[in-house]
């Protein structure tokens, strides 16, 4: 378990004492294969280990065929055994950790070019620690630290990540489409390399009117009206010389300031400063619009 803004350096951490020992596990399988023991197994362990569909089982085959050797390099294996395979590591966090009070350490851990994965579940507040706003919230929507509604764009920490140039970055929906969600996933996973997913996440604070069991509703409508955009950036397509950036939101056909009407996040400032939520209203839109035209510009390169 990691502190709440210590997430991406635990995760990291946890990544570089695996390949320390897995550093040393090729050097002994690398040692037996040179002294001629279970030749065959280390020769395909080496070339294979770290390929995450036969990793498995040429981990298997290794163990099996060094089951019965005495030398050190074999009892070193045996008793590291779990770390032959290739592993998947993960960090998992909210936007207030993700966008604001991690940021620097998050930022550190995809700049590193490790092959590390991060999942933002993106609920553009500290869900956790009270409601607070944080750099996901959009402009207009009402938080603690933002009563008057907030008053400046949401962070697009996606782009910001994408700038390194090396780093998988996904925005995904699951109200809106769970298959582009698990593509994201398969990708960032199968990408050798950091990578970044975010997610929208309907919470309590959002203060959804038709009730929290309509999430998945709620989320699908962010994305018909504009409000949240699904994409996929792949730099290895890029490195390829093929199409990099995805844009899989569809152009938006529902009433945006209908969807901020429908949550209380954004509602309660109407009530209470209608003045000021026309303005910050037609912010918010216009932040969205403006962030979906940079993303189809990226599509259409």
């Amino acid at each position: 378990m990691s502190l709440f803004e210590d997430n991406a350096e635990y995760a990291y951490g946890y990544l570089l004492g695996q390949d320390a020992i897995q550093k040393q596990l090729i050097a002994a399988v690398s040692a037996l294969a040179a002294d001629g023991i279970a030749q065959e197994a280390c020769e395909a362990y080496l070339e294979n280990g770290n390929d995450a569909a036969q990793s498995r089982a040429v981990s298997d085959a290794l163990l099996a065929a060094i089951e019965n050797d005495s030398s050190d390099n074999a009892v070193f294996i045996r008793n590291n055994k779990e770390f032959l395979t290739k592993k998947s590591v993960w960090a998992f966090g909210g936007d207030g950790w993700a966008y604001d009070i991690g940021y620097g350490g998050l930022d550190h851990v995809l700049a590193s070019g490790k092959d590390i994965n991060v999942l933002v579940l993106d609920t553009e507040v500290y869900s956790n620690t009270g409601g607070q706003a944080s750099k996901s919230t959009a402009a207009g929507a009402i938080a603690k630290f933002a009563a008057g509604g907030k008053n400046t764009k949401k962070k697009d920490l996606g782009m910001m990540a994408m700038s390194y140039g090396y780093v998988y970055v996904a925005q995904i929906n699951l109200g809106y489409d769970k298959n582009q969600a698990i593509k994201a996933i398969k990708e960032a996973e199968a990408y050798p390399g950091p990578s970044l997913i975010i997610c929208y996440a309907p919470c309590i604070n959002h203060g959804i009117k038709r009730g929290m069991d309509h999430s998945f509703m709620e989320a699908k409508a962010a994305v018909e009206c504009g409000y949240w955009i699904n994409y996929r950036y792949n730099p290895q397509l890029k490195a390829e010389g093929k199409k990099s950036f995805f844009l899989d939101s569809k152009a938006p056909t529902g009433d945006f300031e209908a969807f901020l009407r429908g949550e209380v996040r954004y509602a309660s400032l109407e009530h209470e400063f209608p003045d000021v939520a026309k303005e910050l209203f037609k912010k918010t839109k216009e932040d969205a619009m403006a962030r979906r035209a940079l993303y189809e510009r990226l599509d259409a390169e």
